[in-house]
């Protein structure tokens, strides 16, 4: 973010009266930062990093061996997790610097002065990070079309990846902001919401899988990229109907309405030129 999201905010109006008049603050906000995303190369950068992790995992998932149709299945839904990881690590990695960052470039104290609404400010911020998860899905689309070719699953996969991931981007996405708004420097809010990350996601690699009883099955249902994920395979690979497991999706929308929520109710006090909760 540079000091001409300042100029093109008060260029919308001379009053927060006339911004809100002519054009919502956070639209404004959503609109400048999607342009410094996307014409500085940052985004496309990412987006560029995106698809080459998934073309190798595509490779590697459609050549290791003839597949039969549950195999099939089983690279769909690989492919679609590793996608679904990877962009809500892009957004949260966006999040995370949108308003260290801003702090830490001096361009903060410029965009706190113009006449949009601290509330504004975080809403078109976070508008603009989930731009890059619907990037990223976008490139998903053609490698699980030709991973699904032959199965009638692909657009069932596209469908709930798009509704699981978009859900799972918005709450890190939040999640990401609120680290951003209250770390002390841009690097700390990198390394705390990539700390976070690892911990949500860790879990999904644990050779066996979770730990098994009611114990275990507390733990996914949990952690909401545990059972984010775990939603998918049941639908994609075990076959089960799309209704059936859908508890599953209960801690997500948790997260994203809580940190959502929490982002909203408090982008007055926590966007601040110093990083903390502003005890006011």
């Amino acid at each position: 973010m540079t000091a001409s999201l300042s100029g093109r905010i008060r260029s919308a109006g001379a009053s927060a009266d006339t911004v809100r008049r002519d054009s919502p603050g956070w639209r404004v906000v959503a609109e400048q930062e999607c342009r410094d995303l996307w014409l500085s190369g940052r985004g496309c950068g990412l987006l560029f990093a995106f698809s080459v992790v998934l073309s190798v995992m595509t490779y590697l998932a459609g050549t290791s061996q003839v597949l039969n149709f549950l195999e099939q299945r089983e690279a769909v839904n690989l492919t679609l997790q590793v996608a679904v990881a990877v962009g809500v690590l892009v957004t949260l990695v966006v999040s995370a610097d949108a308003i260290a960052g801003e702090r830490e470039r001096g361009t903060l104290e410029s965009l706190l002065l113009t006449p949009v609404s601290r509330r504004a400010i975080v809403l078109g911020k976070m508008a603009a990070a989930l731009s890059l998860w619907l990037a990223t899905f976008i490139v998903s689309v053609p490698y699980l079309w030709v991973l699904g070719r032959g199965v009638s699953v692909v657009g069932l996969a596209l469908l709930l990846g798009l509704l699981v991931g978009t859900l799972l981007a918005v709450a890190l996405a939040a999640l990401g902001l609120l680290i951003s708004a209250v770390a002390s420097t841009n690097k700390v809010s990198l390394a705390m919401s990539l700390f976070l990350l690892l911990a949500l996601f860790a879990p999904t690699q644990l050779p066996g899988g979770a730990p098994k009883g009611w114990f275990g099955e507390l733990l996914v249902r949990l952690n909401p990229v545990d059972a984010a994920l775990h939603y998918l395979t049941a639908v994609l690979v075990t076959g089960h109907h799309w209704t059936r497991d859908l508890s599953y999706l209960l801690s997500p929308l948790f997260t994203a309405v809580l940190a959502g929520g929490v982002l909203v109710a408090a982008g007055t006090r926590i966007v601040r030129l110093h990083g903390g909760v502003s005890g006011e």
